[in-house]
């Protein structure tokens, strides 16, 4: 059974078995070549498997659930707590994920860093110019906790928290989205791939609605994630570069969370994350509960507009109560 999973695995393109779960990949072509594919399986097989559980939800490549009144491009709905899906529409399609990126980028902040840490802000801040990029407002040299900058980077959805986090952990942006590609691999996470930690477009950044489901569905294991995607707003203290304290006060651009829109009866929004950009178009990952408190992984890609978004997701989480 092992060096079937292995096997398996390294093909990308049957099922991965876990305690009687499986998964079908994407038949799309995967980013990494077979050799290195069946070199990882080989190697880190322990490290793949603790990324799952038994009661993961099981997708296969060709499902297909009718509703008109969902139009994005992708959506997916996962009864986590059940282990079923609910519904899905282009789960496996590679697109880009724009912000929704940040799931990642906090997951390997909770799994790798000390959040009572103090960052410098580094240079490379400076360098996001991509116009409409969402900024939490810090500067090169100021001195921002871990904690702070996760709060920046998953309320207002900071690009220059992201960069200070990156730069921090690994000294470059580079070095820390090779970092995400091999945490992504460990989850399964075959159809995607990342090449900067906040999401502004690039062509070869994208991922896909089942993949966004295993890495939010791993960060949202922490408690302090929880909390965090959960929080209206933030006020945030600091040091500037001259040491002078700072205070910001970072908002959630989640509707559901400043309640620009409503949750179906029945259902409670714990929180999610939001991703806009012109290739991405509007997306939102989301976790909510039922009434009897099981949990729920919603996604949407690429609605076209904000509203639409909404609307699409509302239509979504409301399969939880219908």
């Amino acid at each position: 059974m092992r060096n079937t999973r292995q096997l398996l695995f390294a093909l990308g393109a049957a099922a991965v078995f876990f305690g009687g779960c499986s998964v079908f990949p994407t038949s799309l072509e995967q980013e990494y070549q077979f050799q290195e594919r069946a070199s990882f399986a080989a190697e880190a097989e322990d490290a793949f498997a603790s990324g799952f559980a038994k009661d993961l939800c099981v997708l296969a490549a060709d499902a297909s659930f009718a509703d008109a009144s969902i139009d994005s491009e992708a959506a997916a709905l996962f009864a986590d707590s059940k282990g079923e899906v609910l519904y899905a529409k282009n789960a496996f399609e590679r697109l880009y994920p724009a912000s929704i990126t940040k799931v990642m980028t906090a997951l390997l902040v909770f799994e790798n860093a000390n959040l009572d840490d103090m960052v410098t802000v580094p240079e490379e801040v400076n360098a996001i110019t991509e116009a409409g990029a969402t900024m939490c407002g810090i500067k090169a040299g100021d001195v921002i906790s871990m904690r702070e900058l996760l709060y920046g980077l998953l309320l207002p959805s900071g690009n220059d928290a992201a960069a200070a986090i990156a730069v921090h952990m690994d000294g470059s942006v580079e070095a820390f989205a090779e970092r995400m590609n091999r945490r992504a691999r460990e989850l399964g996470a075959t159809g995607t791939h990342f090449e900067n930690p906040h999401g502004l477009h690039t062509e070869n950044h994208y991922t896909t609605a089942y993949d966004l489901y295993l890495i939010f569905r791993e960060a949202y294991r922490h408690s302090e994630f929880q909390e965090m995607i959960h929080t209206s707003s933030h006020t945030a203290l600091y040091q500037d570069a001259q040491g002078d304290v700072m205070t910001a006060t970072w908002k959630n651009s989640n509707w559901f969370l400043t309640g620009q829109k409503e949750a179906p009866s029945g259902v409670a929004v714990v929180g999610g994350k939001t991703g806009t950009t012109k290739a991405a178009g509007y997306c939102l990952i989301l976790a909510s509960k039922d009434e009897e408190n099981q949990d729920y992984i919603s996604v949407v890609l690429k609605a076209q507009s904000r509203a639409s978004l909404y609307e699409n997701m509302y239509h979504l989480v409301e399969k939880i109560v219908n």
